[in-house]
C-alpha cells in the first residue's frame, strides 16, 4: 500500500518588496527585492549614508518610493488610503526609531498604556522584567537614562503585538551585554508569535544572530548570510 505524500505549502510571505528604487538629490539605491518570512528575522548593515534607514522607512510605509512596490496581504502598502495606512501601522507594524519618541509629559507606565489602548492590548510585565524595566515603570521620561528610554520604547512596540518590526539601530544607546539582551528579546517574540523583524544596525555581531543578513553597498542589496 502507498503511503500519501505530504502536502507541499508555498509560504506566504509575511512582506515582500519588489523592484524598489530611491533618490533625493543623488541615488540611493536601485531595483531592490526582499521577501520577509514568517518566523525570520532580517538585518541589513552598510556604511553611515548608503540608505539604510531610507530603504528600512520604505519597508515600513513612512517613506513612497520613487518606482518598486511593497507588498503586504498581496497588497502594495502604497496603494491604500491614509485610513487604511494608519491602521496597518496601528495593528501590524511594529516601528522602533533610532529616536525614542516617547512622550516626555509622561511616566514610563503612561507611554505603556497609551499603546495598550491604541491596541487593545495588555501590557506584559514577564516583558517588563526582560527588558529590566519593571523597576524604573513609575518615573519620569526625563529621570531615565538612555538605554532606559530605548527598552521602554521597545517595550511599547511589543506591547501591540506586531506582526512585522522594523527596528532602526534599536541597540545604539545600549552597552554590549544590554544590546544582546535586547535582542534575545525581539528574538523570542519573533519565535513565539510567528512574526517576522527587518532590522538596521552597524553592528555586526547583532545582524549575524539574524537568519539572513544582506549590505546595501554600491546602490544594491547583497546577500552574505
Amino acid at each position: 500500500m502507498l503511503s500519501a505524500k505530504p502536502e507541499q505549502t508555498t509560504l506566504t510571505p509575511l512582506l515582500e518588496a519588489k523592484g524598489i528604487s530611491h533618490k533625493f538629490d543623488y541615488d540611493l539605491f536601485h531595483n531592490i527585492d526582499l521577501t520577509l518570512n514568517q518566523s525570520e528575522t532580517i538585518a541589513i548593515i552598510g556604511a553611515s549614508g548608503c540608505g539604510k534607514s531610507t530603504l528600512l522607512n520604505i519597508f515600513c510605509s513612512l517613506l513612497t518610493p520613487n518606482s518598486g512596490e511593497v507588498l503586504y496581504n498581496n497588497t502594495n502598502i502604497f496603494s491604500l488610503n491614509e485610513n487604511e495606512i494608519l491602521k496597518l501601522r496601528r495593528d501590524v507594524f511594529g516601528i522602533i526609531f533610532q529616536a525614542h519618541y516617547l512622550f516626555r509629559g509622561f511616566n514610563a507606565n503612561q507611554n505603556l498604556q497609551i499603546a495598550q489602548l491604541l491596541s487593545n492590548k495588555i501590557i506584559d510585565n514577564n516583558l517588563l522584567k526582560q527588558l529590566k524595566i519593571e523597576h524604573i515603570i513609575n518615573q519620569g521620561i526625563g529621570e531615565l537614562s538612555g538605554g532606559q528610554q530605548q527598552r521602554l520604547s521597545i517595550a511599547r512596540v511589543l506591547t501591540k503585538q506586531p506582526k512585522i518590526i522594523f527596528a532602526d539601530e534599536p541597540t545604539g544607546n545600549l552597552d554590549k551585554q544590554t544590546a544582546f539582551e535586547v535582542i534575545d528579546v525581539l528574538f523570542d517574540y519573533i519565535s513565539k508569535n510567528k512574526c517576522g523583524m527587518i532590522i538596521v544596525t552597524h553592528e555586526k555581531d547583532i545582524a549575524f544572530k539574524c537568519d539572513k543578513v544582506y549590505e546595501l553597498i554600491d546602490m544594491k542589496l547583497e546577500r552574505l548570510q
